[in-house]
């Protein structure tokens, strides 16, 4: 809510271009920071067995969908985040896109480092996809935001649900990544 009412409403077009110029320099300032890191990485001896993982919390909608914030559940807004994990036994320059949480990271470390998982982690070992980009990620994804909002991802497909609003959406990624056309009222 607090990043809806950085700009008023309408939102201008000025007012969007001049706050995703700041975003871009802020990512630019981190990549910056990330690439000292992974150059001193490369300079030590410890490169060859280190394994490197980059990742974020949710996105930021920057105007798209009229939205400031990540206070939604759009892929591409909030939704979708990065998630690189580089290192020995880890194909290179491969990208899938199997879909999978944030929280499978851990049981995946622990995995390429020989260290079980806790029992009560629910999340899934994601080292089949690391050998192989091809191999098949989680079935389906859930999301809330309060309540809401509730999604729910499958495939190319995903619903969106205001239950206060008694609206639904539903997408289909794979045609309509920006989640512009919603299916929901098609027949």
């Amino acid at each position: 809510i607090r990043d809806e009412e950085l700009l008023p409403w309408p939102r201008s077009p000025d007012a969007v271009r001049s706050m995703i110029a700041d975003y871009y320099r802020y990512i630019s300032f981190l990549d910056v920071q990330v690439g000292r890191v992974l150059d001193a990485l490369a300079a030590s001896p410890f490169a060859k067995s280190t394994i490197v993982v980059f990742s974020a919390d949710s996105g930021v909608a920057r105007g798209s969908h009229g939205l400031i914030g990540k206070q939604n559940l759009y892929e591409l807004d909030s939704i979708r985040v990065p998630l690189i994990i580089s290192g020995p036994g880890i194909l290179a320059n491969q990208r899938t896109d199997a879909m999978c949480y944030l929280f499978d990271v851990l049981p995946t470390l622990g995995k390429l480092c020989g260290v079980p998982a806790p029992a009560e982690s629910e999340g899934v070992d994601l080292t089949a996809m690391l050998r192989d980009a091809a191999a098949p990620g989680r079935a389906q994804l859930f999301f809330a935001y309060k309540n809401v909002q509730r999604a729910i991802a499958q495939g190319n497909w995903k619903a969106i649900r205001y239950p206060y609003a008694n609206r639904t959406q539903l997408f289909d990624l794979q045609l309509d990544p920006f989640e512009e056309n919603n299916l929901a009222d098609q027949p």
